[in-house]
């Protein structure tokens, strides 16, 4: 199956530049249409929320912002960047892998379960990244990884294996991983939904940490408390499109949309 090759979208007219920005993105699979024309922006340092049913198509925009899968029409970058994309002349033409791997260094990526290697201890799953893929020493990776178990909470948990921990201590090593690769931004794809309720508040407590300290995030959540808590941006999704989007407050207790309102009233 030949590959398609998205249209180029235009240029920003202003120098002002989000961190992310997705232009009329559509992705298929097979003949299900699951993103719909998204156009959305994330400005450097805000935490955008992605709310909606199983379905709307919040994951899928995230695995494109990360080149895990590749947009049919439209256009994603990051930090100014083409994701997967070199644009020349109004044309685009696709990177080569190698040159998709050093864009993904600018996005730590949290997944709902935690793919941590079990053969490897805490420590050594934040480890490895740095020193195999962005080649820094052993004694430089590990000092940072240290300190960022330390920040997660997990200082005293350097040297256990993944199965020793519970999912929530899990999870938060697996945010170490990502913030291992000092990324830009970090995506957040339900990254409490595989965990008992007790072990969520923890997660959160990190999550939260980040954005106090200015990390650009997108969480795709069913935490409406986190949404409304921490985010600077609520956005609704349902069928593949963006509904509503705005103000977390506004969005979550004086929606717009009726959809909005018929979901929000399931979940609250």
């Amino acid at each position: 199956m030949t590959a398609v090759v998205p249209q180029a979208a235009p240029a920003a007219a202003t120098p002002h530049q989000p961190m992310v920005e997705a232009i009329e993105v559509h992705k298929r699979f097979g003949s299900l249409e699951v993103l719909n024309g998204v156009t959305m922006s994330v400005e450097r340092g805000q935490v955008v929320c992605l709310l909606g049913p199983s379905g709307s198509g919040k994951s899928t925009l995230l695995r494109c912002i990360n080149h895990l899968e590749k947009v049919d029409a439209g256009m994603i970058r990051v930090a100014g960047e083409t994701v997967g994309y070199r644009e020349k002349n109004g044309r685009l033409s696709e990177l080569r892998e190698k040159e998709v791997a050093t864009q993904r260094r600018k996005v730590g990526m949290v997944f709902q379960r935690f793919n941590l290697f079990p053969h490897m201890t805490a420590l050594e799953n934040v480890m490895e990244a740095p020193t195999q893929v962005a080649r820094r020493s052993n004694a430089d990776a590990r000092r940072e990884a240290i300190d960022l178990l330390g920040q997660v909470g997990l200082a005293d948990k350097a040297e256990t294996y993944p199965a020793q921990l519970s999912g929530g201590q899990q999870q938060r090593v697996a945010i170490a991983r990502a913030l291992a690769m000092s990324p830009e931004v970090m995506l957040f794809d339900e990254p409490t939904s595989a965990l008992d309720p007790e072990l969520v508040g923890d997660v959160l407590d990190v999550m939260r940490a980040l954005a106090e300290n200015g990390m650009t995030m997108i969480v795709v959540t069913h935490e409406i408390g986190f949404a409304r808590e921490v985010a600077d941006v609520a956005v609704f999704m349902d069928g593949g499109v963006v509904v509503e989007q705005g103000d977390p407050r506004q969005v979550l207790m004086h929606p717009a949309e009726e959809r909005t309102r018929s979901f929000l009233s399931k979940v609250l």
